[in-house]
C-alpha cells in the first residue's frame, strides 16, 4: 500500500512525535500502509491511545530523546511546542533523516514556529531513498464515501468507528444536528462542507448533496457524509448510498445512536415498558399522519412532528387513540438547552403554543410519557412541565 505522501513505508521504520489528534491521524494512517511505528509521547489523545495495541506500534511514554532517530527512516512531527519541534528536527537533520512537520498554525493548543528547519514533503509527490530526493509517478487511489451517523448531538455519543474515520477523512459533508463541535479538533485536517437543512432553508438540496459526494471521492478524496441520528433512520442515507454505487464509488455505513430512542431517553422516557408497552412505532410526522391504527400497550415515536402537532393529535384521536393519552414533546435532546412539555393528547398542542415549542423535537405518545418527569438521563440541565 503506497502512504498519500508518495511513501512507500511497508516495513518501514517511522518515527511519530506527539500524542495529539494530528498524530494520531497519522499513525493510524501509517499502520495501515504497513510502517512500523515508533511513538513519543508522555501523555496520549484518546483516539491515539485506541491504537497502541495494534500491530506495529510501539509506544515510548516519555518525552524525545535524540537517541529515538536512530534507525528511523522517516519522521513526523505532531507537538505544538516551537523549542520542542526545533530540537527534534535539528536532531533529525542531524543524522540525515527527513522530518516533516504538520502546519502548526497558531491556536488555542498549538504554537507557530517558522524557525525550525524542518523538511515540508510534497503531497503524492515525492519518494524518499537512502540519503536522496527524487521525484516518483503520482498515482491516485481511488476515493470514498463513508455514511456516519453522529447521533443526537452529543459528542460522546459518536460511535469510536465514527471518530477515526472522521479523523482520517479529507472532506466532511456535515448535516447541522450532528456532533459538529468535534470537528475543529478531531478533523482538523479536513475541509468541512456544511450541508445542513433548516425549516424553509435548505441551502443543499439532496440532489447536490448526493452529487457532491461523488465530485469529492472522484478528486480521490477520502469523504464522510457526517448525519445526525443514524444515517437509515430518516436520514435519506439509503439514496445517498444508491447514489454513490450508481457512481461506482466504494461506500460504508455507521449506525448512529437514532433521537428516536434516545431522546426519549435524555428525558427519561423508556420507549419500551414491560409493565405499560411491548413495541413501539417511528414515523415522520411532518407531513400528514396517514393509517395509524391505536394499539394498547405501543409507543408512538413521531420525527419532525413540530409543525403538525394539532392537526396529527386530531388524527390519533380519530383513530382510536383516548384523549387523556399522555405525550411528551422532548426539545432540543441531549443538549444544555434540551426541555420537555408533558400533557394529554386533546391539550398538548395548546401547551406547546403557551412554551412556544420549536424543532428539533421528538414526541412520543403513550403511557411512557408519563414518565418523563420523574427522571432525566441529559448530560445538561433540563426544563420540564406537565399539564393535566
Amino acid at each position: 500500500m503506497t502512504y498519500p505522501l508518495g511513501l512507500n513505508l511497508a516495513g518501514r521504520a517511522v518515527l511519530v512525535v506527539g500524542g495529539g489528534s494530528d498524530a494520531a491521524r497519522r499513525t493510524r494512517s501509517l499502520l495501515a500502509g504497513g510502517a512500523l511505528v515508533d511513538l513519543v509521547a508522555p501523555d496520549l489523545h484518546d483516539t491515539l491511545r485506541d491504537l497502541t495495541s495494534s500491530p506495529g506500534l510501539t509506544w515510548h511514554e516519555r518525552a524525545f530523546r535524540p537517541d529515538d532517530l536512530d534507525g528511523a527512516w522517516l519522521v513526523f512531527l505532531h507537538v505544538s511546542d516551537s523549542g520542542e519541534r526545533e530540537r527534534v528536527a535539528l536532531a533529525a537533520e542531524e543524522r540525515r533523516v527527513l522530518c516533516v512537520a504538520d502546519d502548526a498554525a497558531p491556536g488555542p493548543d498549538r504554537a507557530a514556529d517558522t524557525r525550525a528547519p524542518v523538511t515540508q514533503v510534497p503531497v503524492t509527490e515525492t519518494r524518499v531513498a537512502q540519503d536522496r530526493v527524487f521525484q516518483a509517478p503520482v498515482t491516485q487511489e481511488p476515493g470514498t464515501v463513508a455514511l456516519v451517523g453522529g447521533g443526537p448531538g452529543d459528542p460522546g455519543l459518536l460511535t469510536v468507528r465514527g471518530r477515526q474515520l472522521l479523523a482520517d477523512a479529507d472532506v466532511i459533508v456535515a448535516d447541522r444536528l450532528g456532533p459538529t463541535d468535534l470537528l475543529p479538533e478531531l478533523a482538523r485536517h479536513a475541509r468541512i462542507i456544511d450541508v445542513g437543512k433548516r425549516a424553509g432553508y435548505h441551502k443543499y438540496t439532496q440532489d447536490r448533496i448526493n452529487e457532491t459526494l461523488v465530485e469529492q471521492a472522484k478528486l480521490g478524496l477520502r469523504v464522510v457524509r457526517l448525519k445526525g441520528g443514524d444515517p437509515y433512520v430518516f436520514g435519506r442515507g439509503g439514496e445517498e448510498v444508491e447514489f454513490c454505487r450508481a457512481h461506482g464509488v466504494a461506500t460504508q455505513v455507521v449506525p448512529g445512536v437514532t433521537s428516536a430512542i434516545s431522546v426519549p431517553a435524555a428525558a427519561g422516557i423508556p420507549v419500551t415498558h414491560r409493565d405499560m408497552t411491548h413495541g413501539f412505532t417511528v414515523i415522520t410526522a411532518h407531513q400528514q399522519l396517514r393509517h395509524v391504527p391505536y394499539r394498547d400497550g405501543h409507543t408512538l415515536i413521531l420525527m419532525m412532528g413540530v409543525r403538525g402537532l394539532e392537526h396529527n393529535a386530531e388524527l390519533l384521536m380519530t383513530a382510536g387513540y383516548p384523549a387523556d393519552t399522555p405525550v411528551a414533546v422532548v426539545e432540543r435532546g441531549w443538549t444544555p438547552t434540551q426541555r420537555t412539555t408533558v400533557a394529554q393528547l386533546d391539550t398538548i398542542a395548546r401547551a406547546a403554543r403557551e412554551r412556544e415549542v420549536t424543532a428539533p423535537a421528538v414526541i412520543v405518545v403513550g403511557r411512557v410519557a408519563a414518565l418523563a418527569q420523574k427522571s432525566c438521563a441529559t448530560p445538561g440541565p433540563q426544563e420540564s412541565a406537565q399539564e393535566g
